[in-house]
């Protein structure tokens, strides 16, 4: 029999990326909507941590949940592990704004899966990709940041300019994502 991950989120558009890379691992995964507790914290891994534990309390179930973060290196790292909430707030033409006459351009995403057995500590996988902020919005796939963020082994695209079987060969998300379902097949 094939493993089974449960994967608490509410996004999905997540939830499609992670289907995706567990597939290549033949593993089955489960979308949660599990509303989680999500803290304020400076460390993405420390909200990942957060997310995990409350989910395994409120389910009772082995739990994968994922945060991440657009650090972009002229902001000192903002939006950071605040990501979601500029998000809402102030938007791609936020972020763009902000940058407007800034020539540095380098940022990362990085993403954090927490895994969390009940009455277990959780265990962490991460995922980095470097890239660039571009001048203007660019495509319509993806969500969030995708349309501004360009991975430097891009090709020029920005990951909302990228379909999701091409956007999973460089996201943050999907690398996270595979060392975890590296380590889950051999448990």
């Amino acid at each position: 029999m094939g493993k089974v991950a449960f994967f608490a989120t509410g996004n999905v558009h997540k939830f499609n990326e992670a289907r995706f890379v567990f597939s290549e691992f033949k593993v089955a995964v489960a979308m949660l909507k599990v509303k989680t507790v999500e803290i304020q914290d400076s460390d993405i891994e420390n909200i990942a941590v957060a997310s995990a534990l409350d989910a395994v309390k409120k389910c009772s179930l082995p739990i994968v949940v994922e945060d991440a973060g657009l650090f972009i290196r002229a902001l000192n790292g903002f939006p950071g592990p605040y990501s979601s909430y500029v998000f809402q707030t102030i938007g791609v033409n936020g972020v763009l704004k902000l940058m407007k006459d800034i020539d540095d351009r380098e940022a990362y995403f990085h993403s954090v899966v927490a895994f969390c057995r009940p009455r277990e500590k959780p265990i962490m996988f991460h995922g980095k990709v470097e890239g660039r902020i571009v001048h203007e919005e660019r495509g319509d796939e993806g969500f969030g940041f995708d349309p501004i963020f360009t991975p430097l082994k891009g090709g020029g695209k920005t990951f909302a300019e990228m379909g999701l079987e091409e956007k999973n060969r460089f996201s943050h998300r999907a690398l996270a994502l595979r060392n975890f379902a590296e380590w889950y097949i051999r448990q």
